[in-house]
């Protein structure tokens, strides 16, 4: 589906979805202190520069995309001299608008319903699926003690530090109620994987203090769990945000001020299927919240810069195992 795109007030151009997924990813890479995008070198190097960022940060530059990048050069470099860095944020990508969360069954990499007794415990593997919006990554767990065996996860109200307020997580599902999902988003500064992943239990130890990129753990994040008396973590290696997964991914250790979202799942014992069917917490998205639980997928859904709707299947992934 074509979308337009705004540079000031104006529209300027239509997008191809292919066009608009492209700069989300580019918007990624540019909010990445990782990656941070260089406007005092974009503005003495030009689009080369540009073409250079793109192709070591967000992929290969072919003929079209090269097109695509110079059309869309001009907003760039206005938004670049007047400081409204980083300079693609001149770029407004329309989203597609749904109803509502899509109740979407959770797919194997094959492309067959994930059977949810299969996902292995505590797995060190970076296993996220897309939703509610195409190009949206949230973490699929199937917790467990420091032993490998499934822990049956608890409702728990879950405290927004940032607000003080609260909500309620709806703990774990499946055969064990140990499966859970949050966001795959850091909610200090939008860092994805392999920068925040799970830390397994035997990964929880004073060896990942000195551990390179990304699966460093700081001396914080390791005293926060041995009070909490949990044996895993979420962890965001970019500015030391921690989280925990056996409780509704509430914060351990700053600087965020915000757990990360938690995606409603709903298991079907009949099928042992899995199905995604909503988002719970702050709103998902670092920018343009203000940190208060979202009930309203509308709204979450309004302030995004994501893609269109998953609709009722997305595909879940397990390809990178940082500790390899």
């Amino acid at each position: 589906m074509p979308l337009k795109v705004r540079i000031g007030n104006n529209e300027v151009r239509v997008l191809r979805s292919s066009d608009l997924y492209f700069v989300q990813k580019l918007l990624k890479a540019m909010r990445n202190p990782k990656t941070k995008f260089n406007s005092r070198e974009f503005t003495t190097k030009g689009e080369e520069y540009l073409f250079n960022y793109v192709s070591k940060n967000v992929g290969g530059v072919d003929e079209g995309r090269r097109n695509f990048l110079k059309g869309i050069v001009i907003g760039v470099a206005a938004a670049t001299v007047v400081g409204i860095i980083p300079g693609l944020r001149v770029l407004v990508p329309p989203v597609e608008q749904a109803s509502g969360f899509p109740k979407s069954l959770l797919l194997d990499s094959s492309g067959n319903p994930l059977k949810a007794s299969l996902i292995p415990v505590n797995s060190p593997i970076i296993t996220l699926y897309e939703y509610p919006l195409t190009g949206e990554p949230n973490f699929l767990l199937n917790l467990g003690d420091k032993d490998g065996n499934p822990i049956s996860i608890s409702p728990i109200d879950v405290v927004v530090p940032q607000t003080g307020k609260t909500y309620k997580f709806p703990g774990g599902v499946g055969p064990h109620n140990s499966i859970v999902s949050y966001s795959a988003i850091c909610q200090h500064l939008g860092c994805t994987p392999p920068y925040i992943h799970f830390y397994p239990p035997g990964n929880v130890s004073p060896s990942q203090l000195t551990a390179p990129e990304p699966d460093t753990l700081t001396a914080q994040a390791l005293l926060a769990a041995k009070q909490a008396n949990v044996p895993a973590l979420i962890h965001c290696d970019c500015h030391g945000s921690t989280y925990d997964p056996y409780k509704g991914a509430a914060v351990l250790t700053g600087p965020t001020q915000r757990p990360l979202p938690t995606i409603l799942l709903e298991y079907d014992s009949s099928t042992d299927y899995l199905y995604a069917t909503g988002a719970l917490g702050v709103a998902t998205y670092p920018e343009g919240s203000d940190g208060i639980p979202s009930q309203d997928p509308t709204k979450d859904l309004d302030t995004s810069q994501y893609g269109s709707s998953v609709g009722d299947k997305t595909q879940v992934q397990a390809n990178t195992n940082p500790f390899s």
